[in-house]
């Protein structure tokens, strides 16, 4: 598998730390509201890598972090009158309400800054007992960017284009404006903990070299997130990490595109700032899904209302596929395929191939889910045949499902039923048709498409119904 290093600017043969074992740490969510569209996508792109390195057999331990003390998090949490951890507490449980819908995983491990308060502070002690970080006289502990001498090797910066557009804010003490904060002294009326250096909290880059160390180590196979996140954070972690541990801090560094909404960039000011949770009341979460996956990650990717309704019926697609086989399992007989029937099923190797040359060339869902409607178009047609057997069926119903979950899509497939009066109205229009009453017939199906939303389809196998959407 081939994965594009951020740090290197080039494609790579992944080779893990320890075989058959991946580690691996995303940044997760500041923690003060409902995530919006743009931070679904790195959580979707990398909850899909996950799966992708589970499904070819790695063993995956995944890390993504909570940012539940901050700015944002004290600014809300003071609006509402309420403590900074009600504040944190009701947007993570919002976060897996929301994660459940996008089919996106708990991490093997949620750790949040304040319940890894001393990993923190022990890294930071580090940092000033090496040089490498200073206490200023405010209580404030800033990192020394320029004892760190491959400063801005991950966004590609020489240290003198960096350091032209920093500056030092009112009450900072830095001894270069280029040094950021690894420990925040506390602030009237702010939560804090008690430090070496006071009472304070830690800055926003340090908790996630904290977290990797207490639940990774200290160099781990991957480290993602969006592209947004380069410069400064994880070129910060980059330094204070590697300044701590002396090694290096990630081999592979993933970062996706940016989204766009209707060609234009996502800015509150613009109006077009929205959640997860407003566009999944309209499309469907699992839509949401499917839209992020249309593209390589590393593409920039345009959220319009046109390219959500394509994925809407692109997904409805699939799922009709699965529904249709679904029908045929349960009508179909035959427990051993005919010699025909095994070689159509042996072919079905060549989309499944297919699918893993392309998610192993740096994750490219898009060609990815090309190779399964292929693979669908292809069960489509082989399975109109009625003499078609159940193991067949099977067979085909299988690869689709395989496929699919490792995209986490179809996701909520589930057996369809209808109630009793429906099972007899359509039992009724079976007999008028056999009777060859067609206008009973048509009169039965009209009432139940515009009465009871119910879609009758007459197939060789008998009726087959679905909801009207």
């Amino acid at each position: 598998m081939k994965l594009y290093n951020s740090m290197t600017r080039k494609k790579e043969e992944f080779v893990p730390i320890e075989p058959g074992k991946v580690k691996m740490y995303s940044c997760g969510p500041t923690v003060y509201n409902f995530f919006h569209i743009g931070n679904a996508r790195p959580f979707i792109i990398f909850d899909t890598l996950r799966r992708y390195f589970e499904y070819r057999g790695y063993e995956v331990q995944f890390v993504q972090n909570f940012t539940d003390i901050d700015d944002k998090v004290i600014n809300k949490a003071n609006a509402e009158g309420v403590t900074y951890d009600v504040i944190a507490d009701r947007y993570i449980k919002e976060y897996f309400t929301d994660a459940k819908g996008l089919g996106i995983r708990p991490a093997t491990v949620h750790p949040r800054a304040t319940e890894t308060m001393d990993a923190i502070i022990d890294i930071v002690k580090k940092l000033v007992d090496n040089g490498h970080a200073y206490a200023a006289p405010n209580g404030d502990v800033y990192f020394r960017t320029k004892s760190f001498p491959e400063y801005g090797k991950l966004s590609h910066q020489p240290l003198d284009e960096l350091q032209a557009g920093a500056r030092i804010s009112v009450g900072e003490l830095k001894e270069d404006p280029m040094d950021f904060a690894v420990w925040k002294a506390a602030k009237p009326g702010e939560p804090s903990w008690e430090s070496p250096w006071g009472q304070g909290r830690p800055g926003w880059h340090i908790e996630c070299s904290a977290m990797v160390n207490k639940y990774l180590g200290k160099t781990i196979d991957i480290h993602s997130g969006g592209k947004d996140l380069i410069f400064p954070h994880h070129e910060n972690e980059i330094a204070q990490s590697e300044c701590a541990n002396g090694c290096t801090f990630a081999n592979y560094w993933l970062h996706n595109g940016f989204l766009t909404i209707d060609n234009e960039k996502m800015s509150k000011s613009k109006g077009n700032f929205f959640m997860v949770r407003e566009a999944a009341e309209v499309y469907g979460y699992e839509t949401i899904r499917m839209f992020m996956l249309s593209a390589q990650y590393r593409s920039p990717l345009n959220y319009s209302e046109e390219s959500l309704m394509m994925a809407k019926n692109s997904l409805a697609r699939l799922y009709t596929a699965a529904e249709n086989l679904q029908f045929l399992l349960d009508h179909q007989t035959g427990d051993t395929m005919t010699e025909a029937e095994q070689a159509k099923a042996d072919s079905f190797d060549q989309y499944r191939q297919k699918f893993i040359d392309a998610m192993d060339d740096d994750l490219n869902t898009a060609d990815a889910l090309a190779a399964i409607f292929e693979l669908v178009r292809e069960i489509n047609t082989a399975v109109k045949d009625p003499a078609c057997t159940h193991a067949f069926v099977q067979a085909c119903f299988e690869r689709m499902m395989e496929l699919c979950g490792v995209l986490g899509l179809v996701d909520h497939l589930e057996k369809k039923t209808i109630d009793s009066e429906i099972e007899d109205l359509i039992a009724q229009r079976t007999a008028a048709k056999k009777a060859k009453n067609f206008a009973e017939a048509d009169r039965i199906r009209d009432y139940l498409l515009n009465e009871k939303g119910i879609i009758i389809k007459d197939t060789r196998q008998g009726t087959q119904w679905s909801y009207k959407e």
